[in-house]
């Protein structure tokens, strides 16, 4: 059975005033600099599909994502996520330069990571176990603790400061998962929606790039 990523993300103005609130509320787990290559067939336009590898620790490692938009609303977006360890990243890199993949997008993400108090305690919270193997792997996003309510402020180079909410949860939770998150909306005053932009990343990159 999936894992679903049940997210919101929002634009931040105010990053010390932001991180105060969600000081508030969650306990503070690490910082960390996420540095993402993406890959994609790049043509006229934005590519229908791409994916991007990481290297944690010792490790590379391919991520990518399946849109669930059956269960998308005006606020709150759903994918499953898949991780893949690559053994020998230069063979797979070569594979993939046959295939028409080419570099495409770099992005280098700065985040503190929190764990929302009244969902997860330090010695109850658990991870979620990782889509690639089916284990713990605390260095991926597979860190975040399952059914409970993971927050990111992270700067992301070119674009400025966002949160980031999510909750890791199964199908027949997602509908709870949506309320977890519009509940941490309230708890941190954040009042109406224009802050919310749940375009990618990779899409706001792509569109820097291209002014």
């Amino acid at each position: 059975m999936s894992w679903y990523e049940v997210e919101s993300k929002l634009k931040v103005k105010d990053e010390k005033e932001m991180r105060k609130k969600i000081k508030s509320i969650a306990r503070f787990v690490k910082k960390e600099v996420k540095r993402d290559t993406y890959y994609a067939i790049v043509k006229n336009g934005y590519p229908k599909k791409a994916f991007r590898i990481r290297k944690v620790k010792d490790d590379w490692v391919m991520n990518f994502k399946v849109w669930n938009k059956k269960y998308w609303d005006k606020h709150i977006v759903v994918k499953e996520e898949y991780e893949i360890e690559l053994g020998d990243k230069e063979s797979f890199l070569k594979f993939l330069e046959d295939l028409n993949f080419r570099k495409w997008v770099e992005k280098v993400k700065h985040s503190e990571s929190y764990i929302v108090k009244y969902d997860s305690s330090p010695a109850k919270s658990k991870t979620a176990p990782s889509r690639r193997s089916g284990k713990n792997f605390a260095g991926c996003e597979n860190y975040k603790t399952k059914n409970g309510v993971n927050i990111e402020l992270s700067r992301v180079e070119g674009l400025g400061w966002f949160m980031e909410i999510e909750v890791l949860a199964k199908e027949k939770d997602i509908l709870n998962a949506k309320k977890k998150i519009r509940k941490v909306f309230l708890d941190l005053e954040i009042k109406g929606y224009d802050m919310i932009d749940n375009t990618g990343y990779t899409k706001m990159l792509w569109k820097k790039r291209r002014k």
